[in-house]
């Protein structure tokens, strides 16, 4: 998995067993590998922008070699052997997403790309790989995303208490779990930000010696602009309906460098922009209908103290913890997620949930290149 905040490659090797809603997950092994810098910048650069084709060719094919690198590096660290493992889902690089309908040339449509070509994987490691994950969704009248709340709903379905799963990653979502909920009473969308923007103002803070407020330390040194905090909130992505998604098309540099021509310092954009993601998704929470106790956190937000310090505060009536206090690593869920829909893709079964994504009707994702 590799996510919008275009931070690095995500591992997950996983056991898995079962079929349908009933599964045992065990994680065997997880790590993650960072980006090379030129790498990371020719992502931002063609990441939702009009850029050279050849450009993305060349990316689609380098980050194929590079998550075969990562993926042969984690099992040479953990001491596993490549061909033990038969599966390999891999969500690849979003670049571009339009989960709502545009018009170009005369037609109306939605839609998506991800890059890092499952073709080089397969033949590096030899293992069946399935990839683009988000497409078959999207002609089925989705919106592409959340896909997560398939494995969300695997691993934190209670049947006494009813759960949100949220992971706050470059975008925050959330996948709704009522109790003993069937799959099709699940609610799931993206919040709104995550770390994009306080990521983005970082960058700027720091002269790109830094691409993120670690544990919040920047953030607990300003004060938040409350008029911009406002009018933040004011932004009517938020009063869109479920299902629903957001990417760097709304939250990137464009919306930092509009934050950062309003002249308010840059230590207290990131205290405002910490509390616009912690807001938002409190807000989101509390509009949620039905009973929900726990708030299940995993992404890289969780281990800024400021947002889960400012969750907790706005959320008194529901426990907030890390993910992993309910067996899940947070860095690497997302990970186990797309290695479970994968799991799904190999066995000829549906892998998104309708409820969560808009679809007309379930369908099996993802596209497969066979192994050696």
């Amino acid at each position: 998995m590799s996510g919008t905040s275009l931070d690095g490659i995500d591992i997950a090797i996983i056991d898995i067993e079962g079929r349908g809603y009933t599964k045992k997950i065990d994680v065997i092994a997880a790590s993650a590998t960072q980006y090379p810098k030129a790498v990371r910048e020719a992502l931002l650069g063609v990441s939702n922008t009009m850029t050279h084709t050849a450009t993305i060719s060349r990316l689609n094919a380098l980050l194929g070699e590079l998550y075969a690198e990562a993926f042969l590096a984690t099992c040479k660290k953990r001491r596993i052997a490549p061909d033990s493992v038969q599966l390999i889902g891999c969500h690849g690089q979003t670049i571009y997403h339009e989960g709502e309908p545009c018009e170009y040339l005369g037609r109306r449509f939605s839609n998506t790309l991800q890059i890092g070509e499952g073709s080089v994987i397969a033949e590096r490691t030899g293992i069946d790989t399935v990839t683009n994950f988000r497409e078959r969704d999207i002609a089925a009248g989705g919106k592409g995303a959340p896909l997560v709340p398939y494995a969300d709903y695997v691993l934190f379905r209670h049947p006494k208490k009813g759960r949100i799963a949220l992971n706050i990653g470059g975008i925050a979502n959330l996948t709704a779990i009522p109790a003993k909920a069937k799959p099709d009473e699940i609610i799931a969308f993206d919040t709104g930000p995550g770390n994009m923007i306080i990521d983005g103002l970082v960058r700027k803070l720091t002269f790109g010696a830094q691409s993120y407020d670690k544990g919040g330390a920047i953030a607990a040194q300003g004060e938040v602009h409350e008029a911009l905090l406002k009018g933040m909130l004011g932004d009517r992505y938020f009063s869109l309906k479920a299902p629903k998604t957001a990417g760097r098309e709304q939250y990137g540099a464009e919306f930092v460098n509009g934050l950062i021509a309003t002249g308010v310092s840059l230590v207290d954009l990131v205290a405002t922009a910490t509390e616009f993601t912690a807001r938002s998704i409190a807000e989101a929470i509390v509009n949620l209908k039905g009973n929900f106790a726990d708030v299940i956190v995993s992404g890289g937000g969780c281990h800024n103290r400021i947002v889960m310090r400012r969750l907790a505060a706005l959320l008194p009536k529901m426990s907030v913890f890390n993910s992993k206090k309910a067996g899940v690593d947070p860095d690497s869920k997302e990970a186990v997620a797309f290695a479970v829909l994968a799991y799904q893709t190999k066995l000829g079964l549906n892998g998104n949930l309708h409820s969560a994504t808009g679809a007309t009707h379930s369908v099996i994702l993802g596209k497969l290149a066979r192994g050696r």
